[in-house]
């Protein structure tokens, strides 16, 4: 039996996107309704594809509703789904765990969710394929799931779908944790994995596959994002197609100005650098991060007119794409030592501040700044370095020294 289906995962319906909203709230609405209009285009992708089935491998919801919106805006989509006899099989993951999602929406009878009591098969008959999945009682799902899992069905085409941090990724937190050897000795032939936000082939004999998410949201997700069309044929998977989405999208830019010594050159480097992203991102809203590195007699006047310099970068960027954001412009960059030893009259200006930094009572006063601002702030803001108080203080130094050798106190 030949035929084709749709795996997708960790759609994040609701993300309040806390963070974003500090900096610009008409940007984190744009976002969240590029949440919404993604999965409206997946449900259309299905549709043109004639996909046999759709999997959702957890997490449709970010976390509990403010209201019924959101479940019905999901209701209405699958039912588009419905009513071209394509079935949806779903996991609940650690945000739309039984335990937090309290309200509920009457779902079409060809939407099926897995128990969260222990892990069930769901057949096809028509198609002879077996679905085996568990969604997640509670938010902290903590036990091995991979190795409760039913037997493969003996001649059928056997999936599972599991929400799982799987072991060795430590870049996502630990849900459902289980190894590579315990997902291939179910004997399936494909595992339609969520809760790990970029699409990864883990392996191949059995298919071990992360969808990714539908729209990243934040710029910790960036690139494309969207789920993958499996082709089934004669009883095996002959390909992926990964189906891509999203209608916004983050960038983040490293560019290195090693050695530069004029800001038109500077503007110049900015620009070729981030033609080609913003063009690639075809159209899309784009949130995008610039950060500069290097060794550069640049550094004191970048670090001394920052906000400027943000303007100036916003106002290129808009030159280039007609939708484009600067989420921030984050400075790394080095004055050469011989440079600041000139600028001030033979003395070295970092080195005479550079013992502040170790100063119990100035970390301690730093400490107690640094809380007091992360107390008036959500803490999806916390991404934005708040806890590093070495690279904070850092910072503080070289912008002090810039400010001095440049003549500005403000």
């Amino acid at each position: 039996m030949d035929f084709t289906f749709l795996h997708a995962a960790d759609l994040h319906l609701g993300s309040p996107l806390t963070g974003l909203a500090m900096k610009d709230e008409d940007v984190a609405r744009r976002f969240a309704a590029a949440s919404r209009e993604a999965f409206s285009e997946l449900v259309a992708r299905a549709l043109t594809e004639k996909v046999a089935f759709v999997l959702i491998a957890g997490d449709v919801y970010d976390g509990d509703w403010k209201d019924t919106s959101i479940g019905l805006f999901f209701n209405r989509e699958v039912a588009r789904l419905a009513r071209a006899e394509i079935p949806v099989y779903f996991i609940r993951g650690n945000h739309d765990a039984e335990s937090e999602i309290t309200k509920a929406v009457l779902l079409p009878d060809s939407v099926m969710e897995f128990s969260t009591r222990k892990a069930e098969t769901k057949r096809i008959e028509a198609l002879k394929v077996a679905i085996h999945g568990r969604s997640f009682p509670d938010r902290a799902a903590s036990d091995n799931y991979a190795l409760t899992y039913p037997a493969a069905v003996p001649g059928w085409f056997n999936i599972g779908m599991l929400h799982t941090s799987l072991e060795g990724n430590a870049a996502h937190a630990v849900y459902a944790p289980c190894s590579m050897g315990d997902l291939v000795s179910r004997g399936y032939d494909y595992w339609a994995l969520g809760h790990v936000h970029d699409y990864a082939v883990l392996n191949e004999n059995p298919w071990v596959v992360y969808s990714g998410n539908l729209q990243g949201r934040s710029v910790r997700e960036c690139g494309p994002k969207g789920a993958v069309l499996v082709d089934v044929r004669d009883g095996s998977i002959a390909g992926l197609r990964p189906l891509i989405v999203d209608k916004a999208r983050w960038l983040h830019e490293t560019v290195d100005i090693s050695g530069l010594d004029d800001e038109r050159l500077l503007d110049d480097m900015l620009r070729e650098s981030l033609r080609l992203p913003l063009a690639q991102s075809e159209g899309r809203l784009s949130a995008v991060r610039v950060t500069l590195t290097g060794t550069t007699p640049l550094h004191g006047t970048i670090k001394a007119q920052l906000a400027s310099r943000r303007d100036d970068l916003q106002a290129l960027m808009n030159h280039l794409h007609e939708d484009a954001w600067l989420e921030s412009l984050k400075i790394t960059t080095r004055e050469p030592h011989a440079a600041r030893i000139e600028a001030s009259g033979g003395l070295d200006p970092q080195a005479l501040l550079a013992g502040l930094e170790s100063d119990d009572e100035i970390r301690a006063q730093a400490r107690d700044m640094i809380a007091l601002v992360k107390s008036k702030m959500p803490a999806a803001f916390s991404e934005d370095g708040l806890d590093d108080l070495d690279s904070l203080l850092a910072d503080a130094r070289a912008l002090a020294t810039a400010r001095a050798l440049n003549g500005t106190g403000h």
